[in-house]
């Protein structure tokens, strides 16, 4: 049993001192991951990657409600749908109109150009996903733990005790419908 493992197992006995010790060893993996995550987001953007693992941390830790993971990959894949949660939350804040609804920021100089289209549309994803959830739940669990959680095909396989093949087939499968779905000129 890895050290994730046995303190994941006591915050879920309940020990609020477990908590303490998990952050240690899971932070250097959650933040390239949120680092990962935030790569795709357009500049100027005000949520930072530490504050992205610094909120999942806290709604995957939180002792007050009883939390269970059967493995080091499940714990991830929890942390994978926390973070996704997160982005959705706050591009919909965003886009509140109180905060300016779809107006964009820009830089006023001279040369200004127009704000590009953000690289990743949390919404349309989330969205995309959630129908996709609903039809296969087994591969929606591989792509979240694939593309917010950032882990092999190999690891992905074994948290969720399925073969490698088939994680591949779902991956593909996966990869192309929402890709027709999140690409309207395809």
């Amino acid at each position: 049993m890895t050290d994730v493992t046995r303190i994941l197992n006591q915050i879920e006995q309940g020990d609020p001192s477990a908590a303490e010790h998990l952050l240690p060893l899971v932070y250097d993996e959650l933040r390239k991951l949120a680092a990962a995550k935030m790569a795709n987001e357009q500049p100027g953007q005000t949520l930072q990657a530490t504050a992205l693992v610094h909120e999942a941390y806290i709604r995957l830790v939180d002792v007050n409600q009883a939390q269970h993971w059967n493995s080091r990959g499940h714990f991830f894949g929890a942390a994978a749908e926390a973070m996704r949660r997160l982005l959705i939350d706050h591009a919909r804040k965003k886009q509140a109109l109180r905060r300016g609804g779809n107006l964009q920021r820009r830089e006023l100089s001279e040369n200004a150009l127009p704000a590009e289209k953000p690289l990743a549309d949390w919404e349309a994803i989330n969205e995309a996903l959630d129908e996709l959830e609903n039809e296969f739940p087994e591969i929606a669990a591989i792509v979240k733990l694939k593309y917010f959680c950032g882990l092999t095909i190999d690891e992905i396989a074994d948290a969720l005790g399925i073969s490698v093949s088939t994680v591949k087939r779902h991956w593909i499968y996966a990869r192309a419908r929402l890709h027709s779905e999140l690409d309207p000129n395809s």
